[in-house]
């Protein structure tokens, strides 16, 4: 009994053992004599400076003294806003997501009849709400979400928020998903201003699944013969490279029969009010990519209501771009090229991706190579080439905007000194910085640190509609969560640093 009192007398102690505030200095705002400093761009480059084998720290002007740096190496510094308490449950947790068994036994569970035992499923949801959820999600209820942005916003963060909803099948469940995520909206404008960057959707949510596949047929299908007729396509930017996959398609598909034409309609409606309402808020609408089999009609849409509504130098609808697709690069340059010469700002979120397994089974079971690069370096530099290319446009004034979302370290060094040499910071918010909450908070304090913009992706809704999304994502990322061991080893280090000050108190 003794030593739980010593234990809960200690554990109360390390709760004050905090380190100094994160720097909250923004950086100076890009001046026109670097905007001036280079051309347009011709080419894709991200090197970073290299002294021997060692990639140079990234260095960013800020106003306030030794807040320069992308410093990773100070884990009392990252770690200042967070409490003992929750230091200890997110180190437990990352070890846990990061072990093969535990995604293993919950993807079991989530598959397996048990959970059809009403006292079985309440037992494993509430578990499961107070270890993976509330790591990973920021809650079931805009109350729960509200205090979790406060935190962040605290912390220096912001948000972009993702109420979970994927994957319908008919137009009844499209609408309902409309109005959960129009409530999103509201509920962000309750909260204080630039504490939510995003209101996040997945056009799987809004769109029938079926309808997406049977549109990206014929958009395929007219890429491969421009003749071929589409009368209900509205205008849109380049949804093809010459290298994107279109293996999907082996046939001429049929026409839209008019009752998938009404529910393509209603699709372009649902999209358009909810852009209309983050319009109306000032908050910018981040559509997040699917796989290759249903991306053509997930960007056709995309771009058809950024073209409505991407104005004045404000773009509100923002596309995402996969960089671990081998046309990648040619895509953005062309859709970029596109949306320049018809005058419309066009914003992306760049990614690596999520797919991969999914993407390589699909084209080896027709018989052809995997739209995904060959190797993870190849990976890598697609999405630093595509960094740099966005970033040079940003600090050249241009009306584009992009979020660079990684947990790479490597990735997000190098694009920070990129947006150093041409002094692009907080106060140019066409860049930022953004990685999953509850994943990467090393990264996302040294760069909110080093005066950048950074935002966590929160999805959010109650702990039995929220799990699949979780698992599925569990199951695609097994093998960084395995392998990226930064956020563990610093926690740890940070762990032990306080309980040594807490002894010596």
């Amino acid at each position: 009994m003794a030593s739980l009192v010593v234990r809960a007398k200690l554990l109360k102690t390390l709760r004050h053992v905090t380190a100094r505030p994160l720097c909250s200095s923004s950086s100076s705002s890009s001046s026109s004599s670097t905007a001036t400093a280079f051309s347009a761009v011709s080419s894709f480059n991200l090197a970073p400076t290299v002294v021997g084998n060692t990639t140079a720290t990234a260095t960013i002007r800020t106003s306030g003294a030794g807040c320069g740096v992308v410093d990773l190496d100070d884990p009392e510094r990252l770690f200042a806003s967070v409490s003992t308490s929750k230091l200890l449950r997110a180190s437990a947790n990352l070890r846990m997501a990061a072990a093969d068994p535990m995604v293993d036994l919950g993807l079991w569970m989530m598959k397996s009849r048990l959970l059809e035992v009403e006292a079985v499923k309440d037992v494993v949801l509430a578990v499961i709400k107070r270890t993976f959820y509330d790591h990973f999600c920021a809650g079931e209820d805009a109350a729960e979400v509200g205090k979790s942005v406060l935190r962040l916003r605290e912390a220096g963060l912001r948000a972009m928020l993702d109420y979970a909803l994927e994957l319908v099948d008919d137009s009844e469940a499209c609408d309902r998903n409309l109005t959960e995520f129009l409530r999103t909206v509201e509920s962000a404008k309750s909260l204080p201003p630039s504490s939510v960057s995003y209101i996040v959707a997945k056009i799987t949510a809004l769109c029938p699944m079926r309808l997406l596949e049977r549109v990206s047929d014929l958009l395929r299908w007219q890429h491969k013969d421009p003749s071929f007729s589409l009368p209900w396509k509205l205008k849109t930017f380049p949804i093809f490279s010459d290298s994107s996959p279109t293996y999907h398609t082996h046939t001429e598909p049929e026409p839209l029969t008019p009752e998938e034409e009404r529910d393509l309609q209603l699709s372009h409606e649902r999209i358009q009010k909810l852009t209309q309402n983050c319009l109306e808020a000032n908050l910018p609408l981040m559509v997040d990519a699917e796989h290759t089999s249903i991306q053509p009609a997930v960007d056709y849409l995309t771009y058809s209501s950024a073209i409505m509504y991407n104005k004045d130098d404000n773009p509100i609808v923002y596309g995402t771009l996969q960089a671990y697709l081998k046309d990648a690069k040619e895509r953005l340059l062309l859709v970029k090229k596109a949306a320049d010469k018809m005058g419309v700002p066009m914003g992306f979120k760049l990614v690596r991706g999520a797919y991969m397994s999914t993407e390589r089974e699909l084209a080896s079971s027709l018989g052809y190579e995997s739209p995904v690069h060959n190797t993870i370096q190849d990976t890598h530099s697609s999405y630093n080439d595509c960094a740099s290319f966005m970033i040079e446009r940003v600090a050249n004034g241009d009306s584009s905007a992009v979020v660079l979302a990684t947990h790479n370290v490597d990735s997000g060094k190098m694009a920070a000194a990129k947006a150093h040499d041409f002094g692009i910071g907080k106060l140019n918010h066409k860049l930022e910085f953004a990685q999953l909450y509850g994943m990467a908070d090393s990264l996302s304090f040294g760069l909110s640190n080093a005066g950048f913009q950074v935002s966590k992706y929160m999805p959010f809704g109650p702990v039995d509609m929220v799990m699949p999304y979780l698992l599925r994502r569990a199951e695609e990322n097994r093998g960084m969560l395995s392998s990226s061991t930064l956020d563990r080893e610093l926690m740890w280090k940070e762990l032990k640093r306080r309980l040594k000050a807490a002894i010596l108190i």
